[in-house]
């Protein structure tokens, strides 16, 4: 599992400009399966992304198709994490660690 930190890199108009693509892109991977929650970061300099992918080098590969980057309004920070504990919802993603 991962956590996706979006840090906007330019100013909000130009970020809104870029905001129907991204949210495009949102749904794509959703459809996928690949994300499990998102939502702006607050105050709003970014965002957050809960995923799923069979690792980093995917996750990455996935991140860096966001149009958000290839207009160049955001980075990325990728942290991976043993899901170890969720809510009955996520069950499917639980982890053990030995």
């Amino acid at each position: 599992m991962f956590v996706l930190e979006l840090t906007y890199t330019a100013p909000l108009a130009a970020v809104d400009a870029v905001l129907p693509a991204h949210v495009a892109w949102l749904d794509e991977q959703y459809e996928r399966g690949v994300f499990l929650a998102s939502g702006r970061k607050e105050p709003r300099d970014g965002g957050v992304i809960i995923a799923v992918a069979e690792d980093r080098a995917r996750i990455e590969e996935i991140a860096g198709g966001d149009p958000f980057v290839a207009a160049g309004v955001c980075a990325y920070r990728v942290i991976e994490f043993a899901a170890t504990k969720t809510a009955p919802a996520l069950e499917a993603y639980r982890e053990t660690v030995g």
